[in-house]
């Protein structure tokens, strides 16, 4: 609950009903974020330039990231999203998903590369994984170049998780990429993806992020796009040529929030700032938003 009014929320459908109408006071709005993704590792055996995951080895205690997820559940959260660096290099992956589903009410995801994904990971995650994002930069020679792995791979992949869960597929959207925004929904829309996200390229060390003009052609892309697939896109990187007004129901801002391998809590994943997880994961909420 929230200002917003009462969210409805079922984790394994991924149904949400947000009851706008409803006056909430106050002192019962929900604590936590809806949503916190996390970074349990920075390990990833690919090196993609535009990568914007620190490169310094780092990963979280398997105790902490369970307690931190039973304290934010009794706070209202809806779901937790476990990415990296890559997830499932992770060690005991598969019993961390269990455990959080089944201590738990929230949905369990991650977002992966899927180079690791076997028969055996999906049976192990089968039913404490709700729904997953596949990272696929470009098609073919391009995510060949990007990614250093074949493309056959990442489609291998995709058939695997279409086995497990609902998924949809995460694409960086940059000067290499943006011109085969077509090849990539309707590969999104062969494998069975429920959603094409798009996401503009960040600045990093190694990458000035995207361009003016490429923004300006996935703007101009998705405007006039037909296709099977939902499109969603990330407004980072677009934030002026997407309008910012608040509208009418939506979630707060800080609605959803980051914790890096490190252990620090930050208001999204490209934040260069944030506040130090040492104890309670809700008293860094709080001095998060109160920052």
């Amino acid at each position: 609950m929230s200002a917003s009014g009462v969210h409805l929320f079922d984790r394994v459908s991924g149904v949400n009903v947000l009851l706008d109408e409803v006056r909430v006071p106050a002192e019962l709005f929900s604590r936590a974020p809806r949503y916190l993704s996390v970074a349990l590792t920075n390990a990833c055996e690919l090196g993609c330039v535009y990568c914007y995951a620190p490169k310094h080895a780092a990963a979280l205690d398997r105790e902490r990231v369970l307690a931190w997820a039973v304290e934010l559940d009794a706070a209202g959260c809806l779901g937790v999203g476990f990415g990296g660096g890559e997830p499932t290099a992770y060690r005991r992956f598969a019993g961390l998903c269990s455990d959080v589903a089944r201590s738990t009410s929230m949905a369990v995801t991650l977002t992966t590369h899927g180079h690791r994904f076997t028969p055996d990971l999906v049976d192990s995650l089968r039913g404490v994984v709700h729904f997953v994002r596949l990272s696929v930069d470009g098609v073919g020679a391009t995510y060949e170049r990007l990614r250093g792995r074949p493309f056959a791979s990442v489609a291998r992949a995709a058939g695997l998780l279409s086995t497990l869960a609902p998924f949809g597929i995460n694409a960086v959207v940059n000067a290499d990429t943006v011109g085969e925004l077509d090849a990539l929904a309707e590969f999104a829309d062969r494998v069975g993806a429920c959603e094409l996200l798009l996401l503009p390229e960040q600045p990093t060390a190694a990458t000035p992020g995207i361009s003016d003009a490429d923004a300006q052609r996935l703007l101009q892309w998705v405007a006039t796009a037909r296709t099977k697939v939902r499109l969603a896109i990330s407004r980072t990187g677009l934030e002026a040529a997407l309008p910012t007004a608040p509208i009418p129901g939506e979630l707060p801002l800080d609605a959803h929030m980051h914790l890096d391998a490190g252990g620090v809590l930050r208001p999204h994943a490209y934040a260069s700032a944030g506040v130090p997880v040492s104890g309670s994961i809700m008293e860094a909420v709080r001095m998060l938003r109160e920052a």
